[in-house]
């Protein structure tokens, strides 16, 4: 370089220095005259408009500078940096690929190929490169953080948070990143730390609304629902328009019991987010929960459309229980079908299709179904609706007068144990009917005993005895002796209902024996002997249900409390007990439901009130505990119980305040 050009070069680098970079433009254009092609001018110059902003002209002069030096490549990191600026990431990435393969020596490029990869969304390949560059300048703190926020970006969040972790460690004071980090621990379910660093974000600040929802999420997972409401009033007053929250915001609102308010916040995403077939299932169990089955079924439909392939048995089945609520018989048989088509052996699912197919007079199909439920295992309520399906079906034929078949479906009830006296009076018909007088007689007389209020039993019975063949000049006087007859014939079956009590009795009280010595299996047995005799006994069904309750079988227990509610509906014990199972199961609505059903059925069923303060207080529903607690002091005889309810009213309003 000539000492002319050597002096503009000097005094370009001096005004460079001062930031007068117009000045220093042309004292390198006045040096570029005198020295022609030189590299070092042209090399300042491109860093001058890069400094000025004027990229397109540092790049054309770095262009330049490669024609004149092609194997610098220490000059596409300067090319790199200006795409990078410009946000032309794939040219950055070209360009610092360049500085790679040139000068593999410079280990810093592994920190701009990884920044661009991450602007490209390339997550893997920045995670890569932030990794080579890390294992040489570990505590680069914000190739650190980058590193992590790729994580994040990939959806690896153990290995992000571990990062957050290093970086909090080293440098509590000086870490800033809360929000990532709450969000890193938020999911992978780690919610109590996730709330303390969401905190401290929101704290830091108060406008950072992507943190505030992080927040509400995480106290949501930990039931603390008020707390959650807080973060979710502050989300919307931020941004109300912000409606991709509304679903788990609304699902909150379900689960705090606010369901009218829910149903308007399912509403409005799905407004938003038409396609989401998990708002439409919510929204139905929503409206299932108001009573408001129309409503539900509507949805749930809407909800199996948008799956499509992937359609949730679950979801099938509760349609089919919405149509069979409805007494729509078709569409619940439909849908029963489509569930059991992926569920086949769910036995509850087949009992169900049962029930459908005999309200449907599809007699032959419900007993198929029952008979093969009876063969996998006992159950008392499907034997009585067996039995019921054989009566329907000898009826059929009785009036089809098919005496044959008639015949054969009367007896298979009465071997199933019905209770129907129309099976003995179908049956008396039917022998009557085949000229089998003898046996006529046997079931008419059966029949006049189970029901002796069914005067044309008794009448059909004289007539018939009237007509015999026996008798064939009976006269009015005589039919009166007959009547007698099947007096005295109804005494002595009804002595052995009196037996069949007795030994009802006996059974019961040997159970309640074996309870009170804890041969719980011996206990059940007892009181199912009992139950053969009388099935409808609720107070029994309890006394199962209640040993299973102490086995911890929540299955079984639930299964006999339902029992003892679909014979007596009334029965408060039976739902009480039925509460509390799905509250050990941590199934606080169906708890909530059963105390609901509780205290409508007896407004002074004290513990009632104290096991919804529980379920209430576990759903972070304050308000509602506190209500229950206080209903149930006012009830409450049990002095130990009060006073530590008293305690727990203290607290709790302590803590509300």
């Amino acid at each position: 370089m000539v000492p002319e050009a050597n002096s503009l070069y000097q005094q370009a680098c001096s005004a460079e220095y001062k930031e007068d970079y117009q000045t220093a433009v042309e004292k390198l254009q006045q040096a570029l005259t005198l020295a022609g092609n030189d590299v070092m001018i042209y090399t300042k110059l491109a860093g001058v408009y890069s400094e000025m902003g004027e990229y397109d002209k540092a790049l054309e002069t770095y262009s330049k500078v490669l024609e004149l030096k092609p194997s610098d490549g220490y000059v596409y990191l300067s090319v790199g940096s200006i795409y990078e600026n410009q946000g032309k990431y794939l040219e950055a990435l070209q360009a610092y690929n360049k500085v790679a393969e040139m000068c593999p020596e410079y280990l810093y490029n592994y920190l701009n190929i990884a920044n661009v990869q991450y602007q490209l969304r390339d997550y893997k390949s920045a995670i890569e490169n932030y990794n080579k560059f890390l294992s040489t300048y570990s505590q680069h703190q914000d190739a650190r953080e980058n590193l992590a926020s790729s994580y994040i970006s990939d959806g690896d969040f153990d290995k992000a948070v571990n990062e957050y972790n290093t970086l909090y460690t080293k440098n509590p004071a000086g870490f800033k990143n809360f929000s990532n980090y709450g969000l890193a621990l938020f999911q992978t379910k780690n919610y109590d730390k996730a709330c303390e660093f969401l905190e401290k974000a929101v704290e830091a600040n108060p406008d950072n609304t992507s943190a505030h929802i992080n927040l509400a999420l995480s106290y949501q997972e930990l039931n603390k629902n008020e707390l959650a409401l807080a973060q979710y009033d502050v989300v919307f007053r931020q941004q109300p328009s912000l409606h991709s929250i509304r679903f788990d915001y609304a699902n909150l609102l379900a689960d705090m019991g606010q369901n009218e308010a829910s149903v308007e916040n399912y509403k409005i995403y799905i407004e938003h987010f038409p396609e989401d077939a998990r708002a439409y299932q919510n929204i139905g169990i929503v409206y299932k929960r108001l009573n408001q089955i129309d409503n539900t079924i509507a949805n749930y439909e809407k909800a199996l459309e948008l799956q499509k392939d992937s359609k949730s048995a679950d979801l099938e089945e509760d349609l089919a229980e919405c149509y069979h609520l409805k007494h729509d018989y078709a569409n619940a048989l439909k849908y029963y079908n489509e569930a059991l088509a992926t569920k086949k052996d769910d036995y509850n699912l087949r009992f169900n299709k049962a029930l459908v197919l005999h309200a449907m007079k599809d007699y032959n199909g419900a007993i198929d179904l029952y008979s093969e439920l009876l063969k996998e295992k006992a159950n008392n309520s499907i034997s009585s609706n067996l039995a019921s399906a054989y009566v329907s079906l000898g009826e059929e034929n009785l009036n089809a007068q098919n005496y044959t078949l008639a015949t054969e479906y009367f007896e298979k009830a009465i071997e199933g144990g019905t209770k129907d006296s129309f099976a003995y009076y179908g049956l008396a018909k039917s022998y009557r009917a085949c000229g089998i007088d003898e046996k006529a007689t046997e079931y008419y007389e059966k029949a006049i005993a189970m029901s002796p209020d069914k005067t044309q039993y008794s009448k059909e019975f004289a007539e018939f005895i009237a007509k015999s063949t026996k008798a064939p000049d009976v006269k009015s006087s005589d039919i009166g002796e007959g009547i007698k007859e099947i007096s005295l014939s109804m005494d002595s079956v009804r002595a052995g209902e009196l037996a069949d009590e007795e030994q009802n009795k006996a059974y019961i009280a040997k159970g309640d024996e074996n309870y009170k010595a804890k041969n719980y299996d011996m206990a059940i047995k007892n009181y199912q002997d009992a139950l053969k005799i009388n099935p409808s006994d609720e107070v029994t069904l309890l006394k199962i249900g209640n040993i299973y309750k102490l086995k911890k079988d929540s299955k079984n227990a639930i299964s006999f409390y339902k029992k003892s509610i679909v014979v007596n509906p009334n029965y408060a014990d039976g739902w009480f007990n039925l509460g509390l199972v799905y509250a050990n199961d941590k199934n606080n609505n169906k708890a909530k439901e059963a105390f609901h059903r509780v205290i409508t059925l007896n407004p002074n069923y004290g513990y009632a009130y104290y096991a919804l303060g529980i379920a209430y207080e576990q759903d972070g529903n304050t308000k509602e505990a506190l209500n229950n607690y206080k209903i149930f002091l006012t009830h409450s005889k049990d002095e130990a119980t009060s006073k530590a309810v008293e305690t727990k009213i203290k607290t709790l309003e302590k803590w509300r305040n």
